[in-house]
């Protein structure tokens, strides 16, 4: 395709694909801990599902992307004494997301210390409604994750001739090279409950995160002040430097062993 041969469309659709996989790393890790509930021989199943389903959704509001933008727009507006917005579409698609990820997150969390023994004897008795109930919240998650990605795709190729063709390419590539480590890192989160409980934990500061880009995209005011949203790249520190701190845990509980 001639979009191709502009340079500025490889640079984009580089950019963009390495983003798109940063960004993913959260879907492979909410994906992982949910298919950790199922039996062995189902696990990868769903795992490949679940990733093929952010793929088409991905690609289905990508060719939506006029009603998105038009959803930037306020629906209506919230005037009170201390709080003001405009609501859009887009802010209350991420305020919801963000209310069902630190739900999850919370309620994962909470069996996991308090009800181990009572998650698992469930398990055992409806191992295919656990089918099913874990499909259901991969496209509840995916769906989340599929418009917070394809805001971040609009904003890296407005103004790039083909763009459309460049987001396409760019989710494709992504999706595919997330199917390969998904799985190896799905199996390791679920080995490790550590991992699990700091993976979810970090699902929950996402889920904070979102439901401050849902201010922000509403211009909200609290007390006359403007509600910024968290810097991701704060939060990509935060994650990373506590995955560090806790692999330098692993190894010295294993070398004490």
């Amino acid at each position: 395709m001639e979009v191709f041969l502009n340079p500025d469309a490889w640079i984009a659709l580089i950019t963009l694909t390495f983003l798109e996989i940063v960004l993913g790393i959260d879907n492979i890790i909410f994906i992982s801990i949910a298919t950790g509930k199922l039996p062995e021989a189902q696990q990868k199943r769903a795992t490949k599902l679940g990733l093929f389903l952010a793929m088409f959704m991905r690609i289905g509001l990508l060719f939506g992307i006029s009603y998105l933008i038009q959803m930037k727009q306020p629906w209506f507006s919230i005037n009170l004494s201390w709080f003001q917005a405009g609501i859009t579409g887009q802010s209350i698609i991420l305020f919801l997301g963000g209310l069902f990820l630190i739900w999850k997150s919370t309620s994962e969390i909470r069996e996991k210390v308090d009800e181990r023994g009572h998650e698992e004897m469930e398990l055992v008795k409806a191992a295919t409604k656990s089918f099913q109930n874990v499909i259901f919240q991969i496209i509840m998650i995916d769906l989340v994750f599929s418009f917070d990605s394809i805001l971040t795709a609009v904003g890296m190729t407005n103004g790039v001739e083909g763009a459309l063709y460049i987001m396409i390419t760019a989710v494709v590539i992504s999706v595919l090279v997330m199917m390969q480590f998904a799985v190896p890192i799905g199996k390791f989160v679920n080995k490790h409950p550590s991992i699990q409980i700091l993976g979810l934990s970090f699902l929950i500061l996402i889920g904070f995160m979102l439901i401050t880009e849902s201010a922000h995209l509403a211009n909200a005011l609290i007390f006359g002040n403007h509600v910024t949203p968290v810097s991701k790249g704060y939060l990509y520190f935060a994650i990373s430097f506590s995955l560090f701190v806790e692999f330098i845990n692993m190894k010295m509980s294993k070398s004490k062993k």
